[in-house]
């Protein structure tokens, strides 16, 4: 078991920069794979970028080449950096944490707003 807890959200305007952080209760060298995942009123919740234990990464479309998610295994703390933020990049952030292949975690979300 492993509990999320999701920072960094805001207000910004377009073109800017953000960094989520998701703070874990427990060591992440052995998760499996971490993602972030947003939700936008009306919508669905989307992926937007999962890295593995091994470092291997994936981005939905929309934000490759803008977004990039990293983890520092000393701090069992997972980030994502996102930068050229566009006004549909707004959404409520949540981290997922993924145990034994089958066992998802999720954060409470934080509110990202991109507008100016």
């Amino acid at each position: 078991q492993v509990q999320l807890v999701e920072s960094g959200g805001g207000l910004v305007q377009p073109g800017g920069s953000l960094r989520l952080s998701c703070v874990a209760s427990r060591s992440i060298v052995s998760i499996n794979t971490m993602g972030w995942y947003r939700q936008a009123p009306g919508k669905q919740r989307e992926l937007v970028a999962t890295m593995t234990s091994g470092g291997t990464t994936d981005y939905v479309d929309s934000v490759k080449g803008r977004f990039i998610i990293s983890r520092d295994n000393a701090k069992n703390t997972l980030y994502l950096q996102m930068n050229s933020l566009k006004p549909e990049d707004t959404a409520v952030y949540y981290c997922r944490a993924t145990l034994f292949a089958t066992l998802n975690y999720w954060g409470q979300g934080t509110q990202v707003t991109v507008s100016s």
